[in-house]
């Protein structure tokens, strides 16, 4: 989905913004100037006369008083640099400066987007997934298999092994995982894990909780005022490039929800937009609570990635708690 119209127009304000601000700056620096080495401004004014009058030399064909005047040009430039230098102002003080030089703040290079562009991109992606301050420790670079041993480890590295081929073939395959199995096992991390990757390629992810996903979805559809706000949530969840909903069955679970739940599941499929699920409910409690349809769906559409061992939340806290 990349961005929408008006996170493109976010950024696009940003440059705007930009621009004036580098504008504003130059014409402070030029006020300066202009009231503390009036000599200088002097100087410009000669410059520009003798612009003047070398261009009206050379189209009429007088040679050598062009050359005269390309002569006092240089002596006049010269004799600007010297006084900005005694005056401890830098040559580039009256010129204007990017915060980009490759673009110039406009965002774009012979009509394609900057390098910086794409930065400002990534960074409004991550503001807006509701998962920045979690991924700061969520990622692989965080990722330790010393909590696991023996059938957890071989489960813990399958899928790892899982999660870096859905987020290497993201953008050209459509795939769904599902991240089940005990408490503190490392699912909301790799979870966490996916996310970062594919927030820093550019792609729109987008996190819930199952508890405030369906509090939200709920809020919208009992308050008829919210209505706007239910119809904008449904679109977001329908059609981000990545949806998370961690921590499944944590949610008070009625019929509201579980036809909530399938009617995400559906669009998303149809969309064949992917979704990653993190639960601590069992294949068979998952049938239990929510309908048929609802595990069908998970079942034949999802990759699903047992993961078992210690509660390692637990474990660190024991271990720091013994130093």
């Amino acid at each position: 989905m990349g961005l929408t119209n008006s996170q493109f127009d976010s950024i696009m304000r940003s440059y705007e913004f930009q621009q004036m601000e580098n504008r504003r700056t130059l014409d402070e620096h030029k006020e300066y100037i202009r009231l503390h080495l009036p000599e200088y401004y002097e100087c410009k004014n000669k410059e520009s006369s003798l612009n003047l009058q070398r261009a009206t030399y050379l189209m009429d064909g007088k040679d050598e008083l062009a050359r005269n005047a390309s002569e006092q040009l240089a002596l006049l430039r010269a004799k600007e640099d010297s006084l900005l230098r005694q005056a401890g102002i830098s040559a580039d003080y009256l010129t204007e400066h990017y915060v980009c030089n490759d673009c110039k703040d406009t965002g774009f290079i012979r009509g394609q987007k900057c390098h910086c562009f794409r930065m400002k991109a990534i960074k409004l992606l991550y503001e807006q997934s509701g998962i920045q301050e979690l991924l700061n420790h969520d990622n692989f670079d965080n990722l330790s298999y010393e909590y696991y041993s023996g059938e957890d480890l071989s489960h813990f590295e399958n899928a790892v092994d899982t999660c870096h081929a859905f987020v290497r073939n993201f953008n050209s395959d459509y795939r769904n995982l599902f991240f089940y199995g005990t408490v503190g096992t490392g699912k909301s991390f790799l979870s966490g894990c996916i996310a970062k990757e594919l927030i820093e390629k550019g792609n729109l992810v987008i996190y819930f909780s199952a508890t405030k996903l369906f509090a939200e979805l709920s809020r919208g559809a009992f308050d008829y005022k919210n209505k706007d706000e239910l119809n904008s949530l449904h679109d977001d969840l329908y059609n981000c490039d990545l949806l998370i909903i961690d921590d499944l069955g944590t949610e008070l679970t009625n019929s509201f929800v579980s036809s909530e739940f399938f009617a995400i599941l559906n669009e998303r499929h149809i969309r064949k937009k992917s979704t990653v699920i993190s639960t601590n409910l069992s294949l068979m409690n998952l049938q239990d609570r929510y309908s048929d349809r609802v595990f069908s769906r998970i079942t034949s559409n999802f990759e699903v990635c047992k993961l078992t061992g210690q509660d390692i939340r637990m474990y660190k806290k024991r271990q720091l708690s013994r130093k």
